[in-house]
């Protein structure tokens, strides 16, 4: 199989440096000075292991890729916000053969929320969801960093729609054999719901720095709390935080220091968006639909987009104003 990563960014292109390292052929996708920056330096690819330099095929679109193979696999690694765009143009891609992408190639959804794989689901096929849980860091174009051990990252496979196939076994054993422990599931949205929870938190480590503070645990409870009352009143099923222990405790561990999470990093690039749309502003539409208040998920998702949408830097709020934010929405869903 060749791996196509659609968004070589911080997961990304850490799984494909990974893959590469253990023999697997990579095409790493990516745009402006980030896309420049590995083709003439190579991807600068840190780990527990110490700094390699890969170097990979990049290119920036389909057009760049040439018809494509019948045993490519596309892992889309872009945010969410950034979906539609690029699966509408992998999708129309040509494949070697006849058909597009689309219709004979599989595609991954590793991104954060759950809503990747419904944006995928109207346009291509074959679907397959992933529960990642790689903590990873880009902030400079062609430099890249993902420092947990002794595993790299835990992804969660499976079919989005529910079980698992062979395809799911035979990239969660390259992704094994790259230094990932990659379970295949038979109910990887469920797991995918259960890391949203912990998503929610991005916000505010967005807006207010990520710094811990028994306050910012405080809100982030808070909102947590709502989401799991819209679960209940939906019937949303999702893995236990004793599962999730199991699963990823011990075998991926996080050195203290590390920088901020994807949202910050959003901000810190200065890209302009942000996915607190998919992770808070999916608690508040299914909050909408099932008729549970979620305030405090509506404050922090507008604070994320106000930040990304005006540039302000991360951590440029108190966690005390933030805080006042949310009692003010509270009071306010209380009538």
């Amino acid at each position: 199989m060749r791996y196509i990563i659609i968004g070589a960014g911080a997961v990304g292109a850490t799984i494909g440096g990974r893959l590469a390292q253990a023999g697997k052929e990579v095409v790493l996708v990516a745009r402006g000075e980030h896309a420049e920056a590995l083709r003439a330096d190579g991807l600068r690819l840190t780990t527990a292991e110490g700094t390699r330099v890969h170097r990979l095929p990049v290119v920036t679109g389909p057009a760049d890729a040439g018809r494509l193979r019948r045993d490519d696999v596309l892992l889309l690694t872009v945010k969410t916000q950034g979906a539609v765009a690029a699966l509408d143009a992998w999708g129309d891609a040509e494949v070697a053969g006849g058909g597009t992408a689309a219709q004979r190639l599989p595609v991954f959804c590793l991104q954060n929320g759950v809503e990747g794989e419904r944006i995928a689901l109207r346009r291509f096929s074959r679907v397959h969801g992933v529960c990642v849980g790689l903590p990873s860091t880009f902030l400079r174009p062609g430099i890249v960093s993902a420092l947990c051990a002794p595993l790299t990252g835990v992804l969660h496979l499976g079919l989005a729609a529910g079980g698992s196939d062979a395809l799911c076994r035979a990239v969660a054993a390259d992704l094994t054999a790259a230094g990932f422990g990659a379970p295949v599931v038979e109910d990887v949205m469920r797991w995918k719901y259960a890391k949203l929870l912990s998503n929610l938190g991005n916000a505010i480590q967005a807006t207010t720095g990520p710094e811990a503070a028994p306050a910012k645990r405080a809100l982030l409870g808070r909102a947590v709390r709502e989401a799991e009352a819209v679960y209940a009143a939906a019937g949303i099923a999702y893995a236990s935080a004793a599962e999730e222990a199991e699963a990823r405790d011990g075998k991926a561990e996080q050195p203290a220091g590390v920088r901020g999470g994807s949202s910050w990093q959003s901000l810190a690039r200065g890209t302009g968006s942000i996915e607190a749309d998919y992770l808070n502003g999916e608690i508040s539409l299914l909050g909408r639909l099932h008729g549970v208040a979620t305030p405090v998920n509506d404050v922090l998702r507008h604070a994320a987009n106000i930040f990304a949408r005006k540039g302000l830097p991360p951590g440029a709020m108190s966690v005390e104003d933030l805080t006042a934010l949310a009692d003010e929405a509270t009071a306010r869903a209380a009538g």
